[in-house]
């Protein structure tokens, strides 16, 4: 764990209770003296070191020691178009794609997508915390969906599209912007709307599941 988050980090006095109690001492074993990070929701740069000066069985009491802006973020920048698959695997994959540094997910309604999938955001958000915290990472992926590939496509003419045909991808080329297809992959009426597009494949035997396609390119790309 990098850090933790808490409403009143930042002030001089902090209180930790309940789960996030038993995680910190019964889990993670920390001691008084320990000094331990904490950040708020609504600054996500600025790290706050505070450490434990007593526990009385069912809180920590925690007094701030430092403070100081601290982000932690990829150098690069990625920006997945996720043609929708089930959400478990979504939720599933968010804390890789969190710790790979993703930028953006835009969760596109593919022909071949399961009509009755309902994507839930605030879950989403949920899970990236819990890996925002483990990794140290200080941003949120921003989530969105769009109803169509071509409406992702015309508000990203730069994509380049996974799949089968085209060039192998490697590791040196460059582009911002991806889609990956759903389970069953593109129907033919999708595959004439990014004919123009710079079409790759992986260089392997194996045709991999969505998740991993996304896991992968980020890996590449990040």
């Amino acid at each position: 764990m990098k850090f933790m988050l808490h409403p009143q980090a930042g002030s001089a006095e902090l209180v930790v209770s309940g789960e996030e109690y038993k995680y910190l001492i019964k889990v993670r074993r920390h001691a008084l003296g320990d000094l331990i990070v904490f950040r708020h929701r609504d600054d996500l740069l600025k790290e706050h070191r505070y450490r434990l000066e007593r526990t009385d069985g069912r809180n920590g009491y925690f007094t701030l020691e430092s403070s100081l802006k601290s982000p932690c973020e990829a150098p690069k920048k990625l920006h997945i178009g996720w043609c929708i698959v089930d959400p478990k695997t979504i939720e599933k994959t968010l804390p890789m794609l969190m710790e790979l540094g993703v930028s953006q997910i835009t969760f596109i309604h593919c022909k071949r997508s399961q009509r009755n999938f309902r994507l839930d955001f605030e879950r989403f958000n949920r899970i990236m915390e819990s890996a925002m915290m483990q990794c140290g990472r200080t941003s949120f992926i921003e989530l969105s969906e769009t109803p169509a590939l071509s409406t992702f496509l015309n508000a990203n003419p730069e994509a380049v599209v996974l799949d089968f045909g085209g060039e192998a991808l490697s590791f040196d080329e460059i582009f911002k912007t991806v889609v990956i297809g759903c389970e069953g992959g593109f129907d033919e009426n999708e595959r004439k709307a990014f004919s123009l597009h710079r079409i790759r494949h992986f260089n392997s035997p194996m045709v991999l599941r969505s998740e991993t396609a996304a896991v992968a390119v980020a890996s590449m790309m990040l």
